[in-house]
């Protein structure tokens, strides 16, 4: 059974989460708090598996709570906020100071019904996938200082829980790999990710030089208006230039590109250009932007002189584009489990055998700057 403590200082919003949560099998709310501050006596007390929590709070709101929390657990947090630019800019606040995850807060909804479904749908999953999957105690070694996955082409290093083992969720691990030749010059590179993602992605970019030969597209499960507050962040404090995909910008090195939330990022050619294009086709895998869409548009005009890198998420998006990718050439990365908030998609990447690399979060901007410079001269790829 998943325990899990409530923080939010409406008793509406409370009473509604609790009763979302109460019909789902395995999860048990075991208190409530209405601010951060109460929270932190609860946390140590009831000594939750996951913890909700609002933002805007009266003496300690959720950011500060979630630096507090961080001071003496690890227990996974999900934020509970608005669809808005402040709520984007608040909950990216949180995800920095240590918070795991966010859900949106209903809006436009008719009824409690309605609104109980809406949270049910967004928290249920993500409880689940968080539920049984702790991070290290506070102080205590990074997870990424763990030693480094495959070898490509070699078998991913499987633990109880993880697929292809006693009581797993996940698929059965097909064949490793197949080894092949080193590849071609690299013109692109490709990422996929979901929970967990924003700090990993911060991480990767900060590890890449601000005059990369090569242009970046990412996909990250993210809604609208959040998609833009995230680029603006990532271009703050990062050393490349990182804006929000839109429709016809031509792909330029250094540059990074993040699929806008609610719409597929894809590509076209127009003369010796490569340029985005913005796509409203249905979900994919229950996302939109799906990974597995971009990686197919990617494969479909890079092939092989395209890097892949799949990171910590939740599901199976990006396995069949990685298959695509493979198909075409291409190579694929994946971030290991150790250092993923949740093995689903790099581990159905890795367990479809689809992987040429697997690594931990902190060797992989350095795996991508190091794949970009074969055949470069120095002066080029320094």
């Amino acid at each position: 059974m998943i325990s899990v403590l409530v923080v939010d200082d409406s008793v509406v919003v409370r009473r509604l989460i609790v009763d979302a949560l109460g019909e789902a099998p395995g999860i048990q709310v075991v208190g409530t708090a209405a601010n951060g501050l109460l929270a932190q006596a609860k946390i140590d007390q009831l000594k939750p598996d996951v913890i909700t929590m609002d933002i805007e709070m009266p003496q300690m709101d959720g950011i500060e709570a979630v630096r507090e929390l961080r001071k003496r657990h690890s227990t996974p947090v999900i934020m509970f906020s608005t669809l808005s630019a402040a709520g984007a800019t608040a909950t990216l606040e949180a995800l920095a100071a240590g918070a795991t995850d966010y859900v949106t807060k209903p809006s436009n909804v008719g009824s409690v019904q309605e609104s109980m479904m809406a949270v049910r749908e967004q928290l249920v999953p993500k409880i689940q996938a968080l539920g049984g999957r702790r991070r290290p105690p506070a102080g205590s070694p990074s997870r990424s200082s763990a030693p480094a996955g495959l070898r490509p082409g070699g078998p991913a290093p499987l633990r109880p829980g993880a697929p292809g083992r006693p009581g797993a969720t996940g698929p059965a691990p097909a064949r490793p790999a197949a080894k092949r030749a080193p590849g071609g010059k690299i013109e692109i590179l490709a990422i996929g990710s979901s929970t967990g993602g924003p700090d990993a992605l911060t991480k990767v970019l900060l590890g890449l030089p601000a005059d990369l030969p090569v242009p970046i597209v990412i996909t990250q499960h993210m809604p609208p208006v959040f998609t833009k507050m995230f680029a603006e962040r990532l271009d703050r404090s990062t050393p490349l230039k990182v804006v929000e995909a839109g429709d016809a910008m031509e792909l330029t090195a250094g540059t990074v590109y993040i699929a806008p939330g609610d719409r597929h990022l894809i590509f076209q050619r127009r003369g010796v250009s490569t340029l985005t294009q913005l796509s409203n086709a249905p979900q994919e895998n229950s996302c939109r932007p799906a990974v597995d869409v971009m990686f197919r548009s990617v494969a479909g005009l890079y092939g092989g002189s395209c890097f892949a890198t799949i990171l910590t998420g939740m599901g199976q998006d990006g396995r069949s584009g990685a298959k695509v990718l493979r198909d075409s050439g291409a190579e694929v990365l994946a971030q290991d489990e150790a250092t993923s908030v949740v093995w689903g998609m790099p581990g159905a990447v890795v367990a479809a055998g689809l992987a040429d690399e697997v690594l931990p979060l902190d060797r992989i901007a350095g795996a991508l700057l190091n794949r970009v410079r074969v055949g470069r001269s120095p002066a080029v790829a320094r």
